[in-house]
């Protein structure tokens, strides 16, 4: 066949007509490049506004006259078969532009990419991977997230640990995280790994946020089948896989989406939308219909072909607002002349619709910081539909609080009631991610105020109020056994902290922590409900001690959890704390534990409540609380 013939077309008509209309959920399988056998390809790229499209590589000595591609007309869409084409081959598309200039372009739906500082496509099948989590998936979609538990570990892959060799790139790759991340994680008890950087991005220090390849998986660590046996991997150890997705912006690099056919074509025209000046980039153009559809596909994709278990929406409070990070006068109104953005709006509601609809048991999860309403309600009711918002404000209030040296708590006591009244408003995530431990904010323990034994009680406490406090749960890498530098993505973690006993028992408080709530429905069946929450001890900001009990709704799974928490240095012998029932009490976790490092000072492994009320209750606890420690009793038993 001649290079320029007209192939008998793969896309369909009714193909253009739903990804015209954005309703295209399986456009990737049209678009880009793909397969027509054991060799050959077909190549179609959406670039209506320019003059002419070639596909170029090493095959064509990257000449534009040798396989110029084929016009769909009115729908922007070009196309061509390369019957030599093998793959691995480089590829890019040249763009003609109506005024003559020529330039080169990667793939927006290509599989791969080269690894940095290259940029070409490189012509990948996906398909031939043999996947083993059909049990695992089974039971995602018949899940009740709200009412399962869920506490990511979050990893920057490339700070994780790093190779000793001198390989190039210094990285880890799936299939070694599948043999060292995976039982790591598996013996912490933690039941998700939130990965960072996953879709293709030139810059690392962007830590994946400047997304260019975002059907390519990135190249650093390895190929897509590489990638897939770790997924796989994942799922066959009972731990979910989710992905931080990036759809709030992208970056201006030369070879991505940015003017991609000689015009805006993802991006809008007017700076004054299309623009985000505080980080560089470019704002998608939520309300072109090709434009959301290419993010709504890639959305169902990554659960599509690689069995992802939910995204992690990166920036959404960007994406909600025109005036975000703006001055009067640097952004535009929406049509009825608000701050909202209308058309983010209604692409995030149909793009969760859709992830739902297709894959009952994925989740979505915003990274939202303001308090626009609804995010995790349903799209129907007016809400975005996400399943979960990460928490911000109790973030922010928590770190601000367990900061303070002890004496001025008692001051600030309302940073820790107050998230509160608003934590059964949305489903929640608690997150202490990669944001709060870089960049001058240093790492979780160095936040802690005193000397080191004090800080590492102030960071026991503090993750036994995060596991107790109803939402979901998040931490990031190295926060679990103490790492005292701030993170930095250019080295791997501080693993001979591990060396020292005192950082051991750090990690073995956070282990023991993860496996009492994944075992524990009254800590996570209840964490949109607030019928499962009953504060005990609420008003005591002199003593800085409060304390609440977590049940299960809904029906019996066990006897409610007292939680108790002194945020002190002072012991306090014989403190009552009110229950609701007579009867034995017994003690399930002490953050003061001597195997924890701590100083062992509460020795009651069992108590009876005592028909002397305290707080309002009837019965009541006489407990002798430890310094700068939390103690868990279940009962009665």
């Amino acid at each position: 066949m001649n290079a320029n013939s007209a192939p008998d077309s793969a896309i369909s008509d009714f193909d253009l007509y739903l990804f015209g209309e954005g309703n295209h959920n399986r456009i990737y399988e049209r678009l880009g490049a793909h397969a027509m056998g054991a060799v050959g390809a077909r190549f179609a790229v959406w670039a209506p506004n320019a003059a002419g499209v070639s596909v170029v590589g090493p095959f064509n000595h990257w000449d534009g006259r040798s396989h110029v591609m084929h016009n769909r007309g009115a729908s922007g869409v070009w196309e061509l078969e390369i019957p030599e084409i093998v793959p691995g081959t480089l590829y890019k598309y040249e763009i003609r532009t109506r005024d003559g200039h020529l330039f080169l372009k990667a793939d927006p739906y290509g599989f791969a990419m080269e690894l940095r500082p290259g940029n070409c496509s490189v012509f990948t099948s996906l398909d031939g991977f043999e996947w083993h989590d059909g049990e695992w998936l089974h039971a995602r979609d018949q899940r009740d997230s709200a009412r399962s538990p869920l506490n990511a570990y979050e990893v920057h892959l490339a700070a994780w640990r790093r190779p000793w060799d001198t390989r190039q790139p210094p990285f880890m790759g799936w299939r070694e995280a599948a043999s060292q991340l995976i039982p790591y994680v598996k013996e912490m008890g933690y039941t998700h790994i939130e990965l960072m950087g996953v879709a293709e991005h030139p810059l690392d220090a962007s830590w994946g946020y400047q997304v260019t390849g975002y059907y390519a998986a990135t190249s650093r660590f390895g190929s897509p089948h590489d990638f897939m046996f770790f997924i796989d991997s994942c799922h066959q150890a009972d731990i979910g896989v989710i992905l931080d997705w990036v759809p709030a912006h992208f970056p201006r690099d030369d070879h991505g989406l940015s003017h991609f056919d000689g015009t805006a074509l993802y991006e809008h025209a007017d700076s004054r939308l299309g623009e985000h000046m505080e980080w560089g980039t470019k704002i998608f153009n939520y309300g072109r219909h090709e434009v959301r559809n290419f993010l709504v596909a890639n959305a169902l994709f990554w659960m599509d072909r690689y069995h992802v278990d939910g995204l992690r929406v990166d920036a959404v409070a960007s994406m909600l607002y025109l005036d975000y990070s703006r001055r009067p006068g640097e952004w535009l109104p929406n049509r009825h002349g608000g701050r909202e953005n209308l058309e983010a709006i209604d692409f995030l509601r149909q793009m969760n619709s859709i992830v739902h609809r297709e894959f009952p048991g994925a989740l979505t999860i915003a990274e939202e910081s303001t308090s626009f309403a609804g995010v995790t309600h349903p799209p129907e009711h007016g809400g975005l539909g996400f399943n979960f918002k990460w928490n911000m404000g109790w973030m922010n209030d928590t770190l601000k609080y367990v900061a303070l040296d002890p004496v001025y708590r008692r001051y600030n006591h309302q940073l820790i009631t107050f998230s509160f009244m608003y934590a059964w408003s949305e489903k929640f995530i608690l997150p202490i991610s990669h944001d709060e431990v870089v960049h001058g904010k240093r790492s979780l323990l160095s936040k802690m105020p005193g000397d080191d034994w004090q800080k590492r009680a102030n960071f026991r406490l503090l993750i036994a109020y995060m596991i107790a406090h109803p939402g979901k749960k998040l931490l990031f890498m190295g926060s679990e056994f103490g790492q005292w530098q701030e993170w930095r993505d250019w080295e791997q973690l501080d693993w001979y902290l591990l060396e020292d006993p005192a950082h051991r028992s750090l990690r073995l408080c956070a282990m023991e922590l993860n496996n009492l709530y994944r075992a524990s429905p009254q800590l996570y069946g209840s964490d949109c409900d607030h019928e499962g929450f009953r504060w005990a001890d609420l008003h005591n900001a002199d003593e800085s001690v409060w304390a609440f009990q977590r049940r299960c709704t809904g029906h019996d799974k066990g006897a409610p959890y007292t939680c108790v928490f002194n945020a002190t240095p002072v012991p306090r012998d014989g403190y009552r704390v009110g229950v609701a029932e007579p009867g034995e009490y017994r003690k399930i976790f002490d953050s003061d534990d001597a195997r924890f490092g701590g100083s062992g000072y509460n020795r009651q492994t069992q108590i009876t409540a005592g028909e002397h009320g305290a707080q309002g209750y009837a019965f009541s606890l006489p407990l002798d609380l430890p310094p700068l420690g939390a103690i868990f009793f279940i009962g009665p038993v």
